[in-house]
């Protein structure tokens, strides 16, 4: 009896994964009229899909960046708003949200792009640790706690979360960013199979190497980036372009790099395969380091 109870509820959740859930998302997300947030959007990614996103149509942009001035300049740019932000402070990405809704109206795409590079190793200090946590993790959870509450009630909203690469194949050179980008897409995962039936759309963009200033050498160890940029650097108007296609097909994995699926079907077909090879990259971008 418990075996075909079991095979029962495997057709059940067959049929809501393949028709219910596919009926609901059928529509096409596009970004005319939105009202977008984009956190991180002083420079790089962040920049290059506000320039996008306001050639699409949108109704308007909130550029929030803890570099002020550097919102300040982008907003112009893209006709938007500047909020000074620092994401790892909960209150600052509520206000953010408040004051959006109150004098611009309902976000419809919120976009949780900020990110930073921090402690490297296990030797990195404590502080450093803490702190890519609270970027690179909590400030997804502190947008979805303020603002998939709103959505829900309205009918539905969506979430874009600037997950990397490295979230689903980790990040030689780089610890904690690798630790914090796994984090990163169990949260999204979590609120997508929590919310889907409610009208939360969720997608992460997840890319390898992308010219920026977290690229440049000066926030990563350049042995990361060598990793990071095996198949090569892409430009973030590039990337842009993916992400209008990826949210227009609401993929949940939005995927500049493509070459990212096939690692990870290697790496979830043979895990231990997949640690052996990358420790022998790792080794071989160390070689210098191990003779001395």
């Amino acid at each position: 009896m418990q075996g075909e109870e079991s095979a029962a509820f495997a057709i059940v959740v067959k049929y809501h994964a393949t028709s219910v859930f596919d009926a609901q998302w059928e529509s096409k997300v596009e970004i005319q009229d939105k009202v977008v947030v984009i956190t991180g959007g002083a420079n790089g990614i962040g920049k290059a899909l506000a320039i996008r996103f306001k050639a699409a149509g949108a109704k308007h942009i909130v550029v929030a960046d803890l570099d002020g001035a550097g919102a300040s300049a982008v907003a112009r740019e893209v006709d938007g708003t500047a909020e000074q932000i620092d994401v790892s402070r909960e209150a600052d990405i509520q206000r953010v949200i408040e004051t959006t809704e109150n004098t611009i109206g309902p976000i419809d795409l919120f976009c949780s792009n900020a990110g930073i590079a921090k402690a490297d190793s296990l030797d990195s200090p404590n502080d450093e640790w803490q702190l890519i946590w609270d970027v690179n993790v909590m400030s997804h959870m502190y947008a979805a706690r303020h603002l998939v509450p709103r959505m829900v009630k309205r009918g539905g909203g969506y979430l874009l979360n600037t997950c990397s690469a490295a979230g689903l194949l980790n990040q030689i050179g780089g610890a904690a960013y690798g630790v914090t980008k796994h984090a990163a897409v169990g949260l999204g995962e979590w609120i997508a199979l929590t919310y889907a039936h409610q009208g939360i759309r969720v997608s992460l963009l997840c890319p390898q190497a992308v010219r920026t200033a977290m690229t440049s050498g000066e926030a990563m160890n350049n042995k990361g980036i060598a990793a990071a940029a095996a198949d090569g650097m892409i430009e973030a108007e590039v990337l842009a372009e993916s992400v209008i296609e990826g949210l227009a097909d609401e993929r949940f994995l939005i995927l500049p790099h493509p070459e990212v699926v096939t690692y990870m079907q290697r790496k979830t077909a043979d895990y231990d395969r997949w640690i052996r090879g990358m420790n022998r990259f790792h080794q071989s971008l160390y070689a210098d380091e191990a003779k001395t």
